[in-house]
C-alpha cells in the first residue's frame, strides 16, 4: 500500500524566529519518496513557514485520512499559548501575544492522528523551544508521561533543542542529519536510524537536549489488532480474536486467572461497541462470577465494576424476554455484590417485576 509523507517545516518571521526550518527541506526533497516513508510507493506534502494553522490542519487531516503508512517529519519551534499554557508549533506570523491564534496547537497533532490503524504512524520531530516551552516541557511530569504526546499508537522520534543564545538562529541539524543518511538510499529501522542521526549531531546536543524515543504498537500486539478491526467496523473479527487470546490465556494461566479474565472484560467491551446490549450483560456477569469464584472479595473494585456494568447493559437490552433472563441471574449477584450506588438491588428487582409482566402470556 503507499505511504504519505508530510514534511512540515515551520518557525516565525522576523525577530521570533528561534530556528531556520524551511533550511532543512531541499535536503529532505532529495530522499526519494520511497525511502522516507519506507514503502515502495509514497506521495509527499510539503509546508514551509506555511501561514494559517487551519491550512496545516487541513493538509494534516488529510494526510491523517490515507490508509497506508503515515511518516510526518516536523521541524520549527514551540510557543506556550498565554492563556492555556499548551504547546503549540509557530507558525510564520506567530508572536508571543497571538500564539492561540496564528499557532498550530499541538493538541491536533493527537487529534488528528488518534484514529489512525496502530503501529501506522511515525513522527520525527527536530523542535526548538522557547524559554517558556522548554521550561513547561522539562518541568516532572505524571509517570510515564511522554512530553508531546501525540496518541498513543504513534512513533514519535526526535528531539527538542534549548532556546538558542539570544538573536540567534539554530539549524536543524537533528533533521539534517536525518536526511542526509536517508540520502543513501537505505532507510534504517526508525531507533536506529534515531540512534544515527543523534551520534552525528554529538556533542554539541549531548546531555542538552529533550530526546523523544517511543516506538508505537509492535507488530503482533494483540490490542492493537484487536483495535484496528473495532475501528473499521469488523465486530465479529475483533470477537472472535479476542476469544482465542482468551482462551490461549485460560490455558496457559487458568481460566480464573487476571490475564483470562483480562480478555474476557475485553469481549464484554467489544460486545457494548458492537451494539450488542446482552451479549455484554452475559459477559460482565460471568466476569463477575468468575471472580468471586476465584475468591475474590464481593467489595473488590473489580468485581464491583464487573456487576455495576453488567447492571448498566442489562438496562440497554430492548427484548423483554432476553432482559428478563439476565434479570434473575443479575438480582442474584446484586445480592452478594450490592455496589457502591444506593437502592441498585432494589432497582433491578423492580425492573424485573415489570418484565415478568410484560412477558406473561
Amino acid at each position: 500500500m503507499p505511504g504519505t509523507v508530510l514534511l512540515l517545516a515551520a518557525a516565525p518571521l522576523g525577530r521570533g524566529r528561534l530556528v531556520d526550518a524551511a533550511s532543512v527541506l531541499p535536503v529532505l526533497a532529495a530522499v526519494p519518496p520511497a525511502v522516507l516513508s519506507g514503502t515502495d510507493t509514497a506521495n509527499v506534502v510539503e509546508l514551509a513557514d506555511p501561514l494559517e494553522p487551519q491550512a496545516v490542519l487541513t493538509r494534516l487531516r488529510a494526510a491523517a485520512a490515507a490508509p497506508g503508512p503515515l511518516t510526518v517529519y516536523v521541524t520549527g519551534q514551540l510557543q506556550l499559548d498565554r492563556r492555556q499554557r499548551q504547546p503549540h508549533l509557530a507558525l510564520a506570523r506567530t508572536t508571543p501575544s497571538t500564539v492561540r491564534y496564528t499557532a498550530l496547537p499541538w493538541q491536533w497533532f493527537r487529534e488528528e492522528l488518534r484514529l489512525r490503524p496502530a503501529g501506522a504512524t511515525t513522527l520525527v520531530l527536530d523542535l526548538h523551544a522557547d524559554p517558556e516551552s522548554w521550561q513547561s516541557l522539562c518541568a516532572p511530569g505524571p509517570p510515564g508521561a511522554f512530553p508531546l504526546d501525540c496518541g498513543r499508537d504513534a512513533a514519535v522520534y526526535g528531539r527538542v533543542a534549548p532556546p538558542p543564545a539570544r538573536r540567534a538562529v539554530a539549524a536543524p541539524e537533528y533533521m539534517k542529519a536525518v536526511a542526509t543518511i536517508l540520502r543513501s538510499g537505505r532507510r534504517p529501522p526508525e531507533e536506529e536510524l534515531h540512534r544515527l542521526a543523534l551520534t552525528r549531531i554529538a556533542p554539541e546536543s549531548a546531555g542538552r537536549d529533550l530526546l523523544l524515543a517511543r516506538h508505537g504498537p509492535l507488530p503482533g500486539d494483540p490490542h492493537a489488532a484487536v483495535t484496528a478491526a473495532v475501528r473499521s467496523g469488523r465486530h465479529a473479527d475483533a470477537d472472535a480474536l479476542a476469544a482465542r487470546l482468551e482462551q490461549a490465556a485460560g490455558l496457559a494461566h487458568g481460566p480464573g486467572s487476571e490475564e483470562a479474565l483480562h480478555w474476557s472484560e475485553v469481549r464484554a467491551d467489544l460486545a457494548m461497541l458492537a451494539g450488542d446490549a446482552a451479549r455484554s450483560c452475559r459477559s460482565w456477569l460471568s466476569v463477575a462470577a468468575a471472580r468471586l469464584a476465584a475468591g475474590q472479595p464481593a467489595d473488590a473494585p473489580a468485581v464491583e465494576a464487573a456487576v455495576d456494568r453488567a447492571h448498566h447493559q442489562w438496562g440497554r437490552i430492548g427484548d423483554p424476554g432476553r432482559a428478563r433472563e439476565l434479570g434473575v441471574v443479575l438480582a442474584e449477584l446484586r445480592g452478594r455484590v450490592p455496589g457502591r450506588q444506593e437502592g441498585a438491588l432494589a432497582h433491578v428487582r423492580r425492573q424485573l417485576r415489570q418484565l415478568q409482566l410484560q412477558t406473561q402470556p
